[in-house]
């Protein structure tokens, strides 16, 4: 299975950099580093006050695993101005390098760029890789409910706050979505791609949607390409949605992004 294989991946990439960066410099750079209370990822998310809102994070990413090279001419540092500029809440990037060919100075550069949050997507399995988000530059991770038992989990989200960083909870099913909320998660992503098999059904966030408590920020990933998949999501309350490839494709980001956003919409 792909995600094993991630995971293995993921493994040795972490103990390689902990010989680079051990783990004791690592963290303590974290906690000496500037730590914001007021957690904008999840504020960006949250649109108090304005109704019916749809939230929207803009992923960078050169490749995937299901779909080979997503960006031949990678302009990360524009993209990211271009999703800024059509009005993109936040913006997501892979920095996984082995099968998304990400890389943290990708975030960076991103960071040190745009004004918007930055969520660091990757596979974190060890609490190094949430002190090295922190050093990096990102306001919030990835948590990945398939790859993390729910102490881990736990212990992963406590770490995070207390570092001023948000935590997007990915879950696939029902089970994950207990585990999240279990875990008291305050932002529960549904992947609606099957790490499995890679097959993708935007009617599984809308199906887990009624398990989430609406005092919980809710956002769907993947597989939204146009704006009656965005029409079908908010009628079903969601809050966000987690989109890049098909903005990536589409040669105009701007207006790819504000067709998908509609009129009305921020």
């Amino acid at each position: 299975m792909i995600l094993d294989k991630i995971v293995a991946a993921t493994k040795i990439r972490v103990e390689e950099a902990k010989l680079k960066n051990s783990f004791e410099k690592t963290k303590m750079e974290a906690l000496s580093a500037v730590k914001s209370d007021s957690f904008p990822f999840e504020k960006a998310l949250k649109k108090e006050g304005v109704k019916d809102a749809m939230s929207f994070i803009c992923e960078i990413k050169k490749a995937s695993p299901s779909k080979g090279i997503i960006s031949q001419d990678f302009r990360y540092i524009e993209t990211a101005k271009e999703y800024e500029a059509a009005g993109a809440d936040a913006i997501s990037v892979l920095t996984e390098p082995d099968f998304f060919l990400g890389g943290n100075k990708y975030l960076t550069e991103i960071k040190n760029t745009v004004k918007i949050p930055v969520l660091r997507k990757d596979f974190i399995i060890d609490q190094y890789q949430i002190f090295e988000a922190k050093n990096i530059g990102a306001d919030a991770i990835l948590l990945i409910c398939a790859i993390l038992d729910f102490y881990t989990l736990k212990e992963f989200m406590a770490t995070a706050r207390d570092l001023g960083l948000s935590c997007l909870v990915e879950a696939h099913d029902e089970k994950e979505v207990e585990t999240a909320l279990k875990a008291d998660a305050k932002i529960i992503g549904v992947n609606n791609r099957n790490l499995k098999n890679f097959e993708v059904d935007i009617y599984n966030s809308i199906k887990l949607r009624k398990l989430v408590p609406e005092n919980k920020i809710f956002v769907s990933e993947s597989g939204i390409k146009t704006k009656e998949d965005i029409d079908i999501l908010r009628l079903n309350k969601v809050d966000a949605v987690l989109i890049g490839e098909e903005l990536m494709k589409s040669g105009n980001i701007k207006e790819k992004l504000r067709e998908l956003k509609g009129d009305g919409v921020s």
